[in-house]
């Protein structure tokens, strides 16, 4: 599949959104971050805006955008709709939870009510972003049981390592937090080798000769291609990245996302200085936001659509 960049800043930014909204939803239902007006304000307008922008970027790649609302009318049946729908909802007790926590409008008992209504409908949206790829059986990698937990548990290590970066700059103890997000990086790191390993191993069933039903003659191929030059569904369906391509990117990806945020996190265990805290923060999120980008992208440009045997012949 052509890696739509629109849809990678999407995934990328809606993910650690909806991450960093639940780690401070939770943190703050158990008492465990600061409830001052002014952390709430930067921590849930940093969690909004990426959620916001995510969501703004993904109707970038539809061709007409302004009909992106009758996307919400197929919920029965459509993930996508299903998400949109989670995604507008999310809102409600996020922004119910930014009354309490930073307006002081609504009571604690409110408050951690609100917090845990929008942990419970950001883990919805992220389940149903992973399930628009999950429940589509023409694309061998995405269909699979591993994808839709491997958004989600990234979406977490993201946010959890924005939740650092805030943590560092407002002079908190981050211990507890560099804690939790390592072991949701490591987590992230299993699910993802274990997510390659059984793509790269798994049977290709999806033919030439399984689509024509000609199997039992011998191996089918094209003798032309249906078309004199690419056509749209060759460039986005039929897009390719070179194995050993993909292998640096795997390589690059795991460095980038996982080794390197979680040895800075473990050495914001030990008692630093408040400057050198903040500067192993971000110098974690700018590591771990180049990793989740590699791995956006090489997420779409392994993909391979069924399609692509009527161009090409061989396997999908």
């Amino acid at each position: 599949m052509h890696p739509a960049y629109s849809v990678i800043v999407f995934t990328t930014a809606s993910g650690a959104g909806y991450g960093l909204l639940i780690w401070l939803s939770a943190g703050v239902a158990s008492g465990l971050l600061p409830r001052t007006p002014i952390f709430g304000a930067i921590g849930l307008g940093l969690a909004l805006g990426l959620i916001t922008t995510g969501l703004l970027s993904s109707m970038a790649h539809l061709g007409r955008p302004e009909r992106a609302w009758r996307a919400f009318s197929q919920w029965r049946t459509s993930y996508l709709s299903r998400e949109g729908i989670a995604a507008l909802a999310t809102y409600v007790p996020a922004c119910a939870l930014g009354a309490g926590w930073i307006l002081g409008a609504i009571t604690a008992n409110q408050t951690a009510a609100a917090a845990w209504l929008a942990v419970c409908c950001a883990l919805v949206t992220l389940y149903c972003t992973g399930m628009i790829y999950a429940s589509l059986p023409t694309i061998r990698a995405w269909h699979h049981p591993l994808v839709a937990p491997v958004y989600i548990v990234l979406a977490l290590a993201t946010g959890g390592v924005l939740l650092c970066v805030l943590l560092a700059a407002y002079g908190r103890d981050l211990r507890i937090a560099a804690a939790v997000t390592m072991l949701a990086l490591a987590a992230g790191w299993i699910l993802k080798a274990r997510y390659w390993t059984t793509i790269d191993s798994a049977e290709r069933t999806h033919t030439a000769q399984a689509a024509t039903g000609l199997g039992h003659l011998g191996t089918v191929r094209p003798l032309d291609p249906p078309h004199t030059q690419p056509n749209f569904v060759m460039r986005e369906m039929g897009y390719q990245v070179a194995r050993r391509h993909a292998e640096k990117l795997r390589r690059l990806s795991v460095a980038l996302l996982f080794l390197v945020p979680i040895a800075l996190l473990l050495w914001l265990l030990t008692p630093l200085p408040p400057f050198a805290q903040i500067i192993l923060a971000v110098i974690a999120l700018a590591s771990a936001t180049a990793g989740v980008l590699a791995e956006r992208w090489l997420f779409f440009a392994e993909a391979e659509h069924v399609v692509v045997l009527y161009y090409r012949g061989g396997t999908a």
